[in-house]
Formats: C-alpha cells, sequence, structure tokens
C-alpha cells in the first residue's frame, strides 16, 4: 500500500515557492489518488480462496469489480492513507492561504512595484494618438500570485477526492456521505479517540 510523502515543513518561504508547494500536491496526489484503484486491489488477496480451475473455462470481456474489499481492510486504507493524505494537503493548502493573506514585508519586488506604479500616475495617456497607451499591466504582489494558486489547487483538490471517493465506494460498498462528511467525521473520531466507522 503506498504511503504519502512526508509532511513539509511549513514556512513563507515554501509557500512562495510555488513551484515546490505544486510538487508537494502532485506527488501526494499521485501516490494515493491518482493510483486508488492499484491502493486498493492490493487490499484483496485473492490467494486466500484458492484457484479455481473453472475460472479459466471462459474469456470475460471485461473484469467485474464483484469483489468487495473487506469492510476492516477498506476502514483501515481511508484511517491510516487516505483522510491523513488529504489533511496533510489541507494543512498545507490552508497555511499557504493565511500567508497568502498576510501583510508581506519582506516582498523583493515591493520598491520595483511603487516605481512602476508612480511612473503609471504621472503617466499621459491620449487614446486618439495611440488607443494602446492607456494599458497598464502592473505587477502582482507574490501574495497575490500565491492565494490564486492554492483557490487553483483548492479547486483541483476537490475534484481529485469527489472521485477518489467514487472509486473507494465502488471497491469497498456504497457510504451514504460524501467525501466531506466522511473526512470530518474521521477527523473528529480522531480528537475524541473513538474509533471510525
Amino acid at each position: 500500500m503506498a504511503q504519502p510523502p512526508p509532511h513539509p515543513e511549513l514556512t513563507p518561504q515554501f509557500c512562495f515557492n510555488t513551484t515546490v508547494l505544486k510538487d508537494f500536491l502532485r506527488i501526494s496526489r499521485a501516490s494515493i489518488d491518482d493510483s486508488i484503484t492499484q491502493n486498493l486491489n492490493a487490499l484483496l488477496t485473492p490467494s486466500t480462496a484458492g484457484f479455481d480451475p473453472a475460472s479459466t473455462s471462459s474469456r470475460n470481456p471485461r473484469a467485474s469489480y464483484t469483489k468487495r474489499i473487506p469492510p476492516s481492510s477498506c476502514n483501515s486504507f481511508k484511517t491510516q492513507v487516505l483522510f491523513p493524505s488529504w489533511q496533510s494537503r489541507s494543512n498545507v493548502l490552508n497555511y499557504c492561504a493565511s500567508v497568502a493573506t498576510s501583510p508581506d514585508p519582506e516582498d523583493p519586488e515591493s520598491p520595483l512595484r511603487e516605481v512602476e506604479n508612480e511612473k503609471d500616475r504621472k503617466r499621459i495617456v491620449d487614446e486618439r494618438l495611440d488607443p494602446y497607451s492607456a494599458r497598464f499591466f502592473p505587477r502582482e504582489a507574490r501574495t497575490e500570485m500565491l492565494a490564486a494558486v492554492v483557490r487553483q489547487e483548492r479547486g483541483v483538490e476537490d475534484i481529485v477526492r469527489a472521485r477518489s471517493w467514487k472509486v473507494v465506494g465502488e471497491r469497498c460498498g456504497e457510504d451514504w456521505r460524501d467525501w466531506e462528511q466522511a473526512m470530518s467525521d474521521w477527523q473528529k473520531a480522531k480528537k475524541s479517540k473513538i474509533p471510525f466507522v
């Protein structure tokens, strides 16, 4: 069974380096969510039932998922692998969102942006002579760029989790909860030290 990558040290520098941030999220998703079918298949132990020679007498056009994964194995996978991985990514995104909404006195491009803004205020625009002269594209602050990355990654996270939860439901037995409710129940069970079901 795959294990999620280790939780990174959360610092503002980690968040502002969006390449590293995206790499952590990509590797975490690849090891757990993108390979969810393989991870769930690893929970099955087909040798326990023994080999049935009649199974080779006919060809089935499509593999069927009639074999359900035992509930204990499913719960173990959810509580030890899937939900901790999701929680780790949520923690990273929440931390980086808080960094993005905090003031950034150490922004290296702040003086340059101030100079550009001052030049723009002093600029005289005559659109009759040059209709494109009014265009001005100010530099974004790194907190604004980080906020955009966090918003985008949260959207991706919602899609990935919904897809993974659907596969888990198909293989482990349908759960009446959506992934958000199941994750919330797991967090409550973890805090109160009661078994998650």
